[in-house]
């Protein structure tokens, strides 16, 4: 990341705002709307919210978007989480529901995958991100 720390203020000056949240947004954002490979971005989004907030209470500005990144990245971290740990722990059924939705070309035979998926484990097929 580039360093977008305010310049420092001069006498009657209003505060420079710290950009660093809105790119910790950004990456906390992308994180969310990728699982589970975007663990990785959401943790990005984290740092970046964090050392936003504390430029911003260095220089004495504002850092907007800071700690909504946080909480964005944090939220994209715990689903990631979850469906890393789906995977792994119905990893046969994650393999035979893929392989099932692949030989469905019809509705009614990707509802009959769905009902095999969600009566083996429970879990709707939303989670598998299919």
């Amino acid at each position: 990341m580039t360093d977008n720390s305010p310049e420092p203020r001069a006498d009657g000056q209003p505060p420079k705002v710290e950009r660093g949240g809105l790119w910790g947004l950004f990456l906390g954002l992308a994180g969310l709307l990728l699982p589970p490979y975007g663990v990785v971005l959401s943790v990005f989004g984290v740092v970046q919210g964090f050392r936003a907030r504390r430029a911003a209470r260095t220089h004495r500005s504002q850092a907007p978007g800071a700690l909504l990144s946080v909480a964005l990245g944090v939220i994209g971290i715990v689903v990631s989480s979850i469906m890393i740990t789906v995977l792994f722990v119905y990893q046969d059924e994650v393999s035979e529901f893929r392989d099932c939705s692949a030989r469905a070309h019809t509705v009614s035979t990707q509802k009959e995958c769905d009902t095999a998926w969600e009566s083996g484990t429970g879990l709707p097929p939303v989670v598998i991100g299919a």
